[in-house]
């Protein structure tokens, strides 16, 4: 085995990237590399996965509120 493909080599480059950003940023690091990869990936080959629901997360919209107000309407006029 040559180059930089040898167990002992792989190690020591962990332990720098250990030394230069920390346990706590190691695994954001990885993350987000893996994540630009993936997208890099299905940019050149054209898969375009969906794209998360927005609407999960919006909030809430007239329809939830009216029967409060409609409540609250009621109420006012007793």
């Amino acid at each position: 085995m040559t180059g930089l493909t040898q167990p002992w080599h792989i190690v020591l480059l962990l332990i720098i990237a250990l030394l230069l950003f920390g346990a706590k940023r190691l695994p954001e690091i990885g993350r987000s590399l893996g994540s630009g990869m993936r997208e890099f990936k299905d940019s050149v080959t054209g898969n375009h996965p969906a794209e998360p629901q927005q609407h999960q997360l919006a909030a809430p919209t007239d329809a939830t509120t009216t029967p409060t107000q409609t409540q609250t309407h009621e109420h006012e006029s007793v």
